[in-house]
């Protein structure tokens, strides 16, 4: 089905046409309000329970256990995404949006990376979800705050954005596999469906776009000095985008990519060959090396461009994964009466307020 949105005039029309095509578009039951004096005295943190997801009959069982025992259970589907006060909205939304349209949600295992040492979501999160399975994990912006350079956008320069670099090294050994997700995104499939896609021998299998003109993403700096442009050499790379991500993290930990990933921050820091914060790094290692993973599993860039955050409209086919990634965000357009069209489906899964 070929989606089109030309202006705010036919949002009415084409919501309409979503959720005729589209039943998991539908509004979810009711969510209960938190009753927590935290919620009465910060506006951060009101939110509304989240109904309670439960497996369908045909989901496999676990027995009751710790979370450090559930951890290392191979027959979970492990989720990864970072968690902060300034995106904790979108992660909420997020996080309903996966569990709403699982087959078997209590198999899921959440695994959050935070930088705050002062503030402990944990229990916000237990609050608003009382039977997600999860853990945060805190990650020291000091490891890559002397790697990172400016960007064009001063959110991309948060220490937080180089969290996935590491995940090898701050999840479990016993993760073997993960699906990386940003926190403005929302699905409406089955993110198990995700999870099978297969990598081959690859690291990495995330959404391609080789009709992107690649050259874009680095400056002229890069292109001008073989030394740099010949990390391409007998590859041909792809744009890919990694706010969704399956990564082996037992080929990580083999190849040590986290180095890799470091050695390519450390060289834009002196020769300034980008101007995208975490991005640029991945693609010079990954692109052209990934396993394509199909484009309806993220439908990016409805933030619109990384400055103005104008609207956009949804790509041609099939759409499980909606991603604003981009300037505008969701949350903040509905909040100013100045949203976009698309907005009205991330609005579903809000749970805020």
């Amino acid at each position: 089905m070929t989606w089109f949105i030309e202006n705010s005039r036919f949002m009415i029309t084409i919501s309409i046409v979503i959720i005729l095509a589209y039943p998991f578009l539908q509004s979810c039951p009711p969510a209960e309000a938190i009753k927590s004096s935290n919620s009465d005295l910060d506006p951060l943190f009101n939110y509304r329970q989240s109904p309670n997801f439960k497996n369908s009959p045909k989901c496999t069982t676990f027995p009751i256990s710790s979370i450090a025992t559930k951890i290392c259970n191979p027959s979970l589907v492990h989720i990864s995404m970072t968690l902060d006060t300034k995106f904790l909205r979108g992660s909420v939304a997020a996080i309903h949006s996966i569990l709403q349209h699982s087959h078997c949600p209590e198999n899921l295992f959440f695994h959050f990376i935070s930088s705050s040492d002062t503030i402990n979501l944990e229990p916000h999160l237990g609050k608003i979800f009382p039977l997600l399975s999860f853990k945060i994990y805190y990650f020291n912006p000091g490891i890559v705050q002397n790697k990172i350079s400016s960007s064009i956008r001063q959110t991309l320069e948060h220490p937080l954005n180089y969290a996935r670099n590491y995940l090898a090294e701050l999840l479990e050994p016993c993760v073997e596999r993960v699906i990386y997700l940003d926190s403005d995104i929302v699905l409406v499939d089955d993110i198990s469906n995700l999870w099978k896609a297969s990598l081959g021998l690859s690291t990495v299998g995330s959404p391609q776009y080789c009709h992107a003109n690649f050259t874009n993403y680095f400056t002229p700096k890069f292109w001008s000095h073989k030394k740099f442009f010949r990390a391409f050499h007998g590859r041909k790379p792809c744009y890919f985008n990694t706010g969704v991500m399956v990564i082996d993290l037992i080929k990580w930990r083999k190849y040590r990519y986290t180095k890799k990933l470091e050695r390519w921050m450390k060289i834009q820091r002196v020769h300034r060959i980008y101007e995208l914060g975490s991005l640029p790094p991945f693609l010079l290692v990954f692109a052209g090396k990934i396993a394509p993973i199909d484009q309806r599993w993220n439908q990016h860039g409805l933030g619109g461009d990384n400055l103005s955050g104008s609207c956009r409209n949804i790509h041609a086919g099939p759409v499980s994964l909606l991603h604003w990634s981009g300037g505008g965000k969701p949350w903040l357009r509905l909040d100013s009466n100045n949203s976009c069209p698309l907005d009205e489906l991330w609005a579903r899964y809000d749970l805020h307020g």
